[in-house]
């Protein structure tokens, strides 16, 4: 089984390739609160629907002090591409190796339709200024998680 993190461990740092091939680092978050979540493949049904609840959230989130990056298994092309079809304007990330997802607990083994097997498991931290992890939420729903994320966002 996957470890998971709890709030008030420090995030593992990453260093990862963004859509257009530049590296995003964690660090370059240190002093601002951040919403990392994990995905599992982009331009598909669910992931695409809480990509755009992110960005039509971020001014909210940004109002209450938060940035977003996604990250996901998926290689720069096609996040280039899920970022220009649906008007992303946040940082996507590519993981192809699985190993921050792996290191985040958001990969590992899942249920999927009544079957154990390997796979991304959809996943949304705050991290807060200090690199540290405020909230961990696992097996979160694509639909209606940015609403439920609101709502429960630390005063």
């Amino acid at each position: 089984m996957t470890s998971r993190l709890e709030p008030g461990d420090t995030a593992p740092a990453f260093t990862l390739p963004d859509s257009e091939g530049k590296p995003v680092s964690l660090s370059d978050y240190l002093g601002k609160s951040v919403v990392v979540y994990f995905y599992p493949a982009a331009s598909t049904p669910g992931c695409t629907k809480q990509a755009c609840d992110f960005r039509d959230n971020l001014g909210v989130l940004a109002d209450s002090g938060y940035e977003v990056v996604g990250i996901s298994p998926d290689k720069q092309e096609k996040l280039a591409k899920f970022r220009d079809a649906e008007g992303l304007t946040f940082p996507l990330l590519g993981d192809p190796d699985k190993k921050v997802l792996t290191e985040w607990g958001a990969f590992g083994e899942k249920q999927n339709y009544g079957k154990t097997v390997q796979g991304v498991i959809r996943s949304t931290f705050l991290v807060g200024p200090d690199g540290k992890i405020v909230k961990a939420m696992y097996n979160v729903r694509a639909t209606g998680h940015v609403a439920k994320l609101l709502r429960e966002l630390p005063a």
